[in-house]
């Protein structure tokens, strides 16, 4: 648990950090909170801009997914221009419809016949209802006509014959509903109903369902004639596409099947349906799961609407003209064991609907697309608790990347981003291929959003703080060390604290004399040449430049970035600048400069730092007496004639390397005094006599302390 909390600290250790990662935790909430809003309108239009993403991710997927292939089981018997010039005009003469259910049935052995079609008033095309009106009027006294009248109605009752053709055979008559969006038919009861599938009295409550307000029926003697009527009503989405079919609509107090279930039903010789209801919905109306006949699990939305499973673009079914059939064109057995269903594709008489594979699609396939699907057992599915998954997916994506781009820079963060939204994507479509649809379009939008509000962010509110830290340290601090800043500007601030930290102080020996010897424009140049040559060395060491006096140099390090290592980088910095002074002087000498020559004072320990000054001027600086004591060990170098004393405190905090002690002192500003020590150079570079030599002064010190002055002076002078 500590390491949890350290990584925790650590990870959002700036305000910054804590801002983008709060934002990004909102966005997620925000993306939940529509699934909630959406889940609770029962399918109505909560934010229909979204919903509309996540239907046209839906209409993507089935596109990409469709088989394109011919249904060979569902054929449709097409009442088209050819029909109607061969057979008369619409509507057809209902003992049309006797011979095309008589060929189709005995004949051709299909199995179900299913109408797309309305019988809502009496066929008058066969004059049966002219002689009837003569018969009790005109002829009403001739004894003749009434016994001919009589004798002949039988063949001219166009719609008794066609009730008893459709009574011998599996025929699924349909019944158009009528809602808020077909007002037309609003409070129409044309013709009757079929008997309901269920009814509210058979459930615990009643559930979900499209409800209507009228309908447009069959005529009676037909409606008792037939196996079976379903609902020809789709449920058009709010973009006005039509994605899926009501399997059950409520009329008062019953519930009616749908035109594609009630022809499945009977293709399998009226299996009954079993209806499972939700029963966690509580105290809210409890919604349809699903709809069982025999193996076949027909899900259903919020709605209670199946998915249609559109195979393709139209046709994905063969569609065979009427008068074909009619007058027995076809071959025998050709549609044997198929489904049918009566539709119209003539001018004027088409359904056409606007779906996900096409603008203009004929309505008569979307019931023979569902029953495509029946026959697959493939109906797209929501998952059972849609909510609590919807929710979940959201808090896995978004949790992890909202917290993880807070520290990535723009490249990584397109990187993570888009292989989040990859990977989802392959993760929803292995669930498609399943038959569930998960969301897609809000886990995508989500995704985007996330990546896009964090670049803002940094572009923003970062870039700006980077510019600052720039503005800041970019003189003081070394150029890499801004860029490391940078990337978390917000835990620099020039703000005064106390820390363990190591100050260096340098001056050139003799400045004023050299100073004298040289023009100004040429002391300029010496200067400018020299301070920026020890500049790199201490810069490359990761040091801070405090401040220029002159011909002397100020530098710090562990500030503004921390150094656990800031004694050592110190103390190599000091070394590599007696090294460079060296170097560079038979450049000077060239130019003719005088060589130079520097001493270099460094001491560590616990230092205030931060942007000391008046309301005048101000800097980025080291204060307290650890600083005081460096700046006095670099004058002492001109004193015991070394270029480099570091007090007892380097010593303990850089073991790596090879000191001679040289004293102990009383500097100004101190009562009690200091060892000082010249480093020498690092362990394993110095040689064994070298080693001999130091160790043997150390020897002559000892006894100088203990006052053995002639002991230290023979030493002292072998050393010489």
């Amino acid at each position: 648990m500590e390491k949890l909390n350290a990584l925790w600290t650590k990870y959002f250790s700036s305000i910054n950090a804590i801002i983008r990662a709060g934002l990004g935790l909102g966005v997620v909430a925000l993306f939940i909170a529509y699934y909630v809003i959406s889940y609770y309108s029962f399918g109505g239009n909560a934010l229909p801009l979204l919903q509309r993403l996540e239907e046209q991710a839906y209409d993507i997927r089935l596109r990409a997914t469709m088989p394109e292939k011919i249904d060979p089981r569902v054929v449709i018997i097409d009442v088209d221009e050819k029909t109607l010039a061969a057979e008369g005009r619409w509507p057809l003469s209902r003992d049309r419809w006797v011979l095309l259910l008589q060929q189709l049935f005995d004949n051709y052995k299909i199995k179900v016949v299913g109408f797309d079609v309305l019988f809502t008033e009496p066929d008058t095309s066969s004059g049966l209802t002219i002689l009837e009106s003569l018969s009790g009027n005109v002829f009403k006294d001739n004894q003749q006509f009434q016994e001919k009248l009589t004798e002949i109605r039988p063949s001219l009752d166009y719609d008794a014959q066609f009730a008893a053709t459709v009574k011998k055979y599996p025929v699924v008559l349909a019944f158009a509903g009528a809602n808020e969006r077909s007002s037309s038919l609003e409070q129409l009861q044309l013709g009757v109903l079929p008997p309901a599938t269920f009814n509210v009295s058979s459930l615990k409550k009643p559930v979900i369902a499209l409800q209507i307000e009228g309908y447009s029926g069959n005529l009676k003697e037909l409606q008792a004639a037939a196996a079976a009527t379903g609902h020809i009503l789709p449920q058009i989405d709010f973009d006005g596409v039509l994605r899926r079919i009501p399997t059950f609509i409520r009329y008062k107090d019953g519930y009616y099947e749908s035109l594609a279930l009630a022809i499945y039903r009977t293709y399998l010789d009226n299996e009954p349906v079993k209806i499972v209801v939700r029963d966690d919905e509580g105290d809210r109306i409890p919604k349809l799961k699903h709809v069982q006949i025999r193996n076949t699990v027909i899900p259903l939305d919020s709605s209670g609407a199946a998915l249609v499973p559109f195979r393709g673009a139209s046709p994905m079914f063969r569609y065979i003209s009427a008068t074909d059939v009619m007058r027995g064109k076809l071959s025998a057995g050709e549609l044997e064991g198929k489904i049918a269903i009566v539709g119209s594709s003539a001018q004027g008489l088409f359904d056409l609907r606007n779906t996900p594979v096409g603008e203009v699609y004929p309505g008569v396939e979307s019931h023979a697309n569902l029953i495509s699907g029946f026959l697959d057992n493939n109906i797209k599915r929501k998952p059972e608790y849609e909510l609590a998954t919807n929710a979940f997916i959201m808090l896995l994506l978004g949790i992890p990347l909202a917290l993880a781009l807070v520290k990535l820079n723009p490249v990584w963060a397109m990187a993570v981003a888009a292989t989040t939204a990859l990977l989802y994507v392959a993760f929803d479509m292995y669930w498609w291929s399943a038959s569930y649809v998960l969301p897609l379009a809000m886990p995508l939008l989500m995704i985007a959003m996330l990546y896009v509000l964090n670049m803002t962010y940094g572009f923003f509110i970062e870039a700006r703080s980077k510019r600052q830290i720039t503005g800041i340290f970019g003189t003081y601090v070394p150029k890499e060390l801004v860029e490391e800043m940078a990337k978390d500007p917000g835990t620099y601030s020039t703000k005064g604290e106390s820390r363990e930290m190591t100050v260096l102080f340098s001056d050139i020996r003799s400045f004023t004399t050299i100073s004298e010897g040289l023009s100004p424009t040429e002391l300029t140049a010496m200067m400018n040449a020299y301070l920026t040559s020890m500049t790199e060395t201490i810069q490359q060491e990761r040091g801070t430049i405090d401040k220029y006096i002159g011909d002397a140099i100020m530098a710090f390090w562990g500030a503004p970035l921390r150094d656990e290592k800031h004694a050592e980088h110190a103390l190599d910095s000091a070394l590599a600048m007696q090294k460079k002074i060296k170097d560079i002087g038979p450049d000077f000498v060239k130019r003719g400069w005088p060589k130079l020559e520097m001493g270099v004072g460094l001491n560590c320990g616990m230092m205030n730092v931060g942007d000391m000054g008046s309301t005048f001027r101000r800097a980025y600086t080291v204060m307290g007496d650890a600083v005081n004591l460096a700046s006095r060990l670099e004058g002492l170098t001109k004193e015991y004639g070394v270029g480099i004393l570091v007090s007892e405190n380097i010593v303990s905090a850089v073991p790596g390397v090879v000191y001679r002690e040289l004293d102990r002192v009383r500097v100004k500003g101190k009562l009690e005094p200091i060892s000082i020590y010249e480093p020498v150079g690092k362990k394993g570079d110095i040689g064994s006599q070298m080693l001999d030599e130091i160790d043997r002064f150390h020897r002559a010190l000892d006894k100088f302390r203990e006052q053995r002055w002639d002991e230290a002076e023979q030493a002292l002078v072998k050393l010489a």
